[in-house]
């Protein structure tokens, strides 16, 4: 009920919408969020074909099937009202499937049954694991990876869209962590953080600066879903750093700029002439990922040795900066 209160205060403050009835519906999401989810939440192979002896003298040995990497295994959730606020979960999820990737969209209040039915999964086939939640949703992803924690499974990828301020932490089992937020957001804005001795990657875009984005329509942005689908297909392909070595991120991204989902940073050696801008067109990353990130000058010249953290994309283009670096 704590919960309750949160939201029904926050709402008190004010919303981004104008329009009665869309608070109307919003006053019901936020008593329905806190009471569904705090009551409801507990809720063969064909055989080979025998070959003849003598066919078998006569044929070549056959090779072993190259092993493959399983393919991620998505799991999306709504928020509160979520057949009404959270569409773009369903959509989301339509994109996937069409990718050829197995994704299914469920309500946050079945949360703790849908995360027991995954590790049953996983027992069976050990593929990696993609939680995507928007709102409560979001809360429902991290309280699911929290799960999957104490039964020793690794969970690749969560992405929260404009979560809950309630979220729990990011627990030590997600290799990959990426918040997309509205800090001044009443019905989200949870700026989540990781546990203490977190060593995967983080990453956290906060759009407060996007006046065209709102809670109700952060989770149907295209451009997050193209994003996240192209990772979701690469995700079991795409090698992890040595832990340790990845750098936190936290962006506010300028009202200008477009969101590229970045899951961590890098560190990099400037080198005799290097500048910030310099590397921004070496890593193809924007000026201002580097500027938030390092706050040194955009054009002033790097001391040799000085570091300096620069994004990293989940997937990495195939002309990378390192190479470009050693062309040097």
């Amino acid at each position: 009920m704590a919960l309750g209160r949160a939201f029904t205060s926050k709402i008190a403050e004010g919303t981004r919408m104008s329009n009665p009835t869309q608070v109307a519906a919003v006053v019901i999401w936020a008593a329905l969020s806190a009471c569904i989810f705090s009551c409801g939440s507990n809720l063969a192979l064909a055989a080979p074909v025998a070959r003849s002896t003598a066919a078998a003298a006569t044929t070549a040995p056959v090779a072993p099937p190259a092993v493959t990497q399983p393919q991620a295994r998505v799991y999306l959730f709504r928020g509160a009202l979520g057949p009404i606020f959270s569409r773009g979960m369903d959509h989301l999820t339509k994109r996937l499937e069409k990718a050829g990737i197995r994704a299914d969209v469920y309500e946050f209040t079945i949360c703790r049954l849908i995360a027991d039915q995954a590790i049953r999964d996983y027992r069976d086939n050990a593929a990696p694991i993609v939680l995507i939640g928007h709102s409560m949703g979001g809360l429902c992803a991290l309280t699911f990876a929290g799960i999957l924690k104490a039964e020793n499974i690794p969970v690749s990828l969560v992405v929260t869209i404009d979560p809950a301020h309630a979220s729990p932490k990011v627990p030590l089992n997600v290799e990959r962590y990426i918040n997309i937020f509205l800090s001044d957001s009443v019905l989200g804005g949870g700026d989540v953080v990781a546990e203490q001795g977190y060593q995967g990657h983080y990453a956290s875009f906060d759009l407060k600066q996007h006046e065209e984005v709102s809670h109700i329509n952060i989770d149907k942005m295209d451009s997050i879903h193209e994003q996240l689908v192209t990772a979701s297909a690469q995700l079991a392909t795409t090698p992890l750093p040595t832990k340790g070595e990845a750098v936190p991120l936290r962006y506010v991204v300028p009202p200008d700029a477009s969101l590229e989902l970045w899951d961590s940073g890098t560190q990099q050696l400037a080198r005799s002439g290097d500048t910030l801008q310099r590397l921004a067109a070496l890593n193809h990353v924007p000026l201002w990922s580097l500027t938030q990130l390092n706050r040194y000058s955009e054009s002033a010249p790097l001391l040799v040795g000085q570091r300096v953290f620069v994004p990293r994309r989940l997937a990495p283009p195939a002309s990378t900066s390192a190479a470009a670096r050693t062309r040097r």
